[in-house]
């Protein structure tokens, strides 16, 4: 092996061998990271991922091979690292972080943390537990060729949570389930769909059309039913029901599915015409006679590999049929009452969603694509760089051994750019920069307000949608403050249930409550204000505001996403349990070819879930954050 530079061979040496480390995730820059850390003399290593092998990580992830397939990453990625320096002491965890059994105590055994995820949810979870336990923690991610690296400590540096991401791009209800205007919606929709006939089904996903879309007048929703419920269609008219159940009862049968699908509901959007005043009304499809062609200008596709082939309509209505009767087969072997969940590397699930899409993007004259773009729109993918990963994995290192030689005020925020700066570097250390005071995880007294409806938020959506989603708690316990400490969400399992259909008027929650949640888990507390209001905008629940600061302009300079590489679906974790509520696709090729410029380098992009995270713009910084002036060079 290799000796350390020279100038960490004393005291550096000794606190290598000496650090207790944890490395989460052990997806493409786990790999290379492990690799690092036990050629750099690290020997007490944990290594944690929920996440298995695929046959899609191989040409990036180099310590796994065709034969782990389906294996523990972590286990895997343990047993090939030993081969490395067997000397090394490496335990692996085959879970996810999130686990109660990883609490403060547990990380408070470390000497530091090194974050190797590709999801907002569970940075947010790490960055909390080693706030709590004071562990510093090194953050590191990757974009194609963009990469980052930067230190969190308590006290000493903003933590991960310290500026707000903007929000996650939305489309409307109603634009989903009625007039798609891009391929993102048809896709949208196309997932929406997978989960209501194979997943866990959820009624904002749901996708027959919108009776209640604001564009509609009067009674034209309810003329439209009365109007397609005369006409022969399945099931004798559009009916209301359950798209599960109506499947089930149909056998799964492909050609009523379709059936139903885009040429009964087409129809019946078709019967709302004001819908169609200002815009391309939809065609219904015939299962019995569909077009071959797809109508869309198209290279030569005899050249190109399958999933960069343009479908044609008749060829995606097959695979529709192919790839139900393998997700219903699916389905059968977990037993009743099984549910699947969307995974874009399982081949008949990006069939289905490749192929409903395309087929409802025809209905409504919208583009079609091939499978691999959708495949990289419905799962959020940033192509993989493996050489990104290695330099990334290789800072995270240097970052590491300066906080262990005692020179943590020496560390900086890296940024790997795609194009050299002016100086011809493409390397951009940054100073770090101090904690916000106003954020609403690491501030001595975490506070925040939500604005929101009291007469029709449930306590449900309180817990779900506010609380776990959008402040990141796993195990929550709120109690309103109200001088009776009146529980309305607690952890234990089922002691609160008979709530979560109440709306919080019921218990007494007014304009200027104060609800005190708290996860036992994270060791985090945070104080909300509630606001009342009788309306937000168009399909928002509730919105954050005073506490948080709004984010600023935008730099110029595209930056690095904080996620691990795609394109494995991100996890709490691991790369699995993503949250997929909403979907948001960023144009970054364009952005990508601008120069950095010298000032606005520290824009920070983070991957969401989502579900979930494609890369997002944090709060750029001109004065507060100045390039380090030791001539852009990365020094120990």
């Amino acid at each position: 092996m290799a000796a350390l530079p020279s100038t960490l061979v004393s005291p550096t040496r000794d606190c290598v061998e000496n650090s207790k480390v944890l490395m989460v995730g052990a997806g493409g820059i786990g790999c290379e990271l492990l690799k690092n850390l036990v050629l750099t003399n690290f020997k007490y290593i944990e290594v944690i991922d929920l996440d298995t092998i695929d046959v899609s990580n191989l040409n990036r992830q180099f310590l796994f091979q065709k034969q782990h397939v389906g294996k523990s990453k972590a286990q895997v990625a343990k047993e090939s690292a030993l081969r490395f320096n067997p000397d090394c002491n490496i335990i692996a965890y085959h879970d996810s972080i999130t686990n109660p059994d990883y609490g403060v105590d547990f990380f408070k055994k470390f000497t530091l943390v090194l974050n190797a995820l590709d999801n907002r949810a569970a940075r947010n979870h790490v960055n909390r537990m080693c706030l709590a336990a004071d562990v510093p923690l090194v953050e590191s991610g990757t974009a194609g060729y963009l990469g980052q690296v930067t230190v969190i400590k308590k006290g000493l540096t903003e933590c991960y949570e310290c500026e707000p991401k903007p929000p996650q791009k939305t489309y409307p209800g109603c634009t989903i389930r009625n007039t798609p205007s891009e391929p993102i919606h048809c896709i949208v929709w196309a997932k929406y769909l997978f989960n209501q006939l194979f997943g866990e089904e959820d009624a904002d996903q749901d996708v027959s059309p919108d009776t209640e879309d604001p564009e509609l007048a009067g009674e034209a929703g309810e003329r439209a039913v009365q109007k397609e419920a005369g006409e022969n269609a399945i099931g004798g008219g559009i009916q209301r029901t359950s798209t599960r159940a109506w499947a089930v009862s149909t056998g799964y049968d492909a050609a009523k599915l379709f059936h139903k699908l885009f040429h009964d509901d087409v129809k019946y959007l078709l019967s709302m015409e004001k819908l169609w005043q200002k815009r391309r009304p939809p065609t219904p499809l015939d299962w019995n006679n569909l077009p071959e062609e797809n109508g869309t200008a198209e290279t030569d596709s005899s050249t190109r590999i399958q999933d960069q082939q343009l479908w044609s309509i008749r060829r995606c209505a097959a695979v529709f049929r192919d790839s139900i009767g393998q997700l219903k087969e699916q389905l059968v072997a977990r037993g009743n009452g099984a549910e699947l969940v969307w995974d874009k590397d399982d081949e008949a699930s990006m069939d289905f969603v490749t192929s409903t899409a395309n087929i409802r993007a025809h209905i409504f004259g919208i583009t079609t694509k091939t499978r691999f773009d959708i495949k990289s729109m419905a799962g959020n993918i940033i192509p993989a760089i493996a050489t990104t990963n290695a330099v990334i994995a290789g800072l995270i290192v240097m970052e590491a051994l300066k906080i262990l030689s005692g020179n943590i005020n020496k560390c900086k925020t890296v940024f790997l750019n795609r194009q050299p700066n002016p100086r011809k570097k493409l390397l951009v250390p940054c100073k770090l920069v101090p904690p916000n005071p106003k954020c609403y995880v690491c501030s001595a007294k975490p506070e925040v307000s939500v604005q929101l409806n009291i007469n029709t938020l449930t306590v449900k959506t309180l817990e779900d949608k506010i609380i776990k989603g959008q402040f990141g708690m796993v195990a929550p316990d709120v109690e309103i403050d109200d001088g009776k400490g009146t529980i309305l969400i607690s952890s234990e399992e089922g002691e609160t249930e008979a709530n979560n259909s109440k709306h919080l008027s019921e218990f007494g929650i007014r304009s200027g409550s104060r609800l005190r949640a708290d996860d036992f888990l994270q060791n985090y507390e945070l104080v909300i204000n509630v606001i009342h209001v009788d309306q937000l905008e168009e399909d928002k629940e509730f919105e954050v505001v005073g506490q948080m600061p709004e984010p600023g302009p935008q730099p110029d300079t595209p930056q690095p996403s904080t996620s691990a590489n795609g394109p494995t679906e991100p996890q709490p974790g691991t790369s699995k349990d993503v949250e997929e509520e909403e979907l948001m696709i960023i144009e970054e090729e364009e952005e990508e070819d601008k120069a950095p410029s010298k000032k606005a380098t520290t824009g920070v992009k983070r991957k969401t879930s989502d579900s979930s995270d494609q890369p997002v713009a944090k709060k750029g910084r001109t004065a507060v954050t100045e390039v380090a002036e030791e001539d852009d060079i990365i020094l120990l």
